[in-house]
């Protein structure tokens, strides 16, 4: 019988590539509590209709991407393709909005079927941040600092630019729309069939398009920066000097729209040009309609969601390897009954400890070869004279320490010693 494999688009995150992983979380949980973020753990699988909503129905994600599909029941369902929405509806369904101010993160598996490629797959992992109730250009500023910190802190920073406009409010962008369709009407035919499709339903995502023709004549039309009103103008320019009073390097990019439509105001992008063609990390803005389209009552928002494959990718080519090895092999004559005890104990007084037990048993050379493979530091034997004389012997497998005979009750604060001189040394 042939072998499964997964499913296209979805792939496997291996032991070997979960220490990146986890260093990456570490971080960015703690960063999110710096901030005073609380996190928030959502359902994999949402009614179709919450993204619908919130997403827009002339948008790719809607359109082409969703795995929506009807249960048993004959209700429309849907693997959520992105965090927002449904961090939108667990605050109203838990009634989490008053007082304003919430400030929620969240992180895990997002789904799009859309064509795999490096960067982009069918499950990839997302970490977002939401604020909630606040309208002060300074939440917005804020957030953005919030991004840069953490790209200085991963020690990509130089890696990175960050991208921001302004998409106004709902009458701005009416009044925008009619001016784009007054300049694209005539050029119809000189659009690809996406954007022709799109010039009707939503013709703010031409700007989405990928075809060079399209992106060519786009450099001639209205901009959306240019029909902002008076409200939403005061805004970004708040942000803007808010972030120069910071230090924050910002490019503004007047074609910037985002792919969901609850989108408003202030909208920002960190990409890089070190991924090749997919070069968006991050990337957010304000939805200050969204609460109340998912029925709640008008609250802004604001939030951005950055895509963890990317990201660790960046981080990788710049902070190299992420391998967390234990710190040491148990070996040594039977019975293994001897050598789970001892781990159990060691475990118990340094919780802290990476130990591997061999549980294989054969020959002291074998069981050598296993310490070696593991990656383990210092091997630990236990054999028929240690057993006897309550000791352990000690053989550093990476370095050029002694090795060194140590009574067993003592043997967690050798350990701890060792390593601790061991990091010093290194300068860690």
């Amino acid at each position: 019988m042939k072998a499964l494999q997964s499913v296209r688009g979805m792939h496997d995150i291996l032991p070997a590539d979960i220490a990146a992983w986890q260093w990456l979380e570490r971080r960015l949980s703690r960063l999110m509590a710096r901030y005073g973020f609380e996190e928030i753990r959502i359902p994999l699988v949402e009614k179709t209709e919450l993204f619908t909503r919130a997403i827009g129905q002339g948008t790719d994600v809607v359109e082409k991407e969703m795995y929506a599909f009807d249960d048993r029941n004959g209700d429309s369902l849907c693997l959520r393709p992105e965090g927002t929405a449904g961090v939108v509806r667990a605050a109203l369904q838990h009634g989490l909005l008053n007082p304003p101010g919430l400030k929620l993160w969240y992180a895990g598996p997002m789904f799009r079927h859309e064509r795999p490629q490096k960067g982009r797959q069918r499950q990839f992992h997302q970490t977002g941040v939401e604020v909630f109730g606040l309208d002060a250009p300074a939440v917005d500023a804020e957030l953005i600092a919030l991004g840069s910190r953490l790209w200085r802190e991963l020690g990509i920073a130089e890696h990175i630019e960050l991208e921001i406009n302004s998409l106004g409010d709902r009458d701005d962008r009416q009044r925008y729309r009619q001016a784009l369709l007054a300049y694209l009407g005539p050029l119809r035919d000189q659009l690809d069939d996406d954007s022709r499709r799109r010039l009707e339903s939503n013709p703010l995502r031409i700007f989405d398009s990928k075809a060079p023709a399209t992106q060519a004549l786009l450099k001639a039309a209205p901009r959306l920066i240019d029909h902002l009103g008076e409200g939403a103008r005061a805004h970004f320019t708040a942000v803007t000097e808010l972030l120069d009073a910071q230090g924050i390097r910002y490019r503004i990019n007047p074609g910037l729209v985002r792919g969901l439509d609850y989108y408003c105001r202030t909208v920002f992008e960190w990409t890089t040009r070190s991924l090749g063609a997919q070069g968006t990390v991050c990337a957010g803005g304000r939805y200050d309609d969204l609460v109340e389209v998912q029925g709640g009552k008008p609250t802004p928002g604001i939030g951005f969601a950055m895509g963890m494959e990317r990201l660790l990718e960046l981080v990788k080519g710049q902070n190299g390897r992420f391998e967390n090895p234990p710190h040491a092999y148990l070996l040594g004559s039977e019975p293994a009954s001897e050598r789970l005890g001892l781990a159990e104990a060691l475990r118990d007084r340094w919780p802290e400890l990476r130990l591997v037990t061999d549980l294989q048993g054969g020959s002291f050379k074998a069981q050598f070869k296993r310490a070696d493979r593991s990656g383990a530091r210092l091997a630990l034997v236990l054999g028929d004279q240690e057993m006897a004389d309550r000791t352990i012997s000690v053989k550093d497998l990476k370095g050029d320490a002694p090795q060194a005979s140590v009574a067993q009750d003592s043997m967690d604060d050798w350990l701890r010693t060792f390593f601790d001189d061991d990091r010093r040394g290194h300068g860690k």
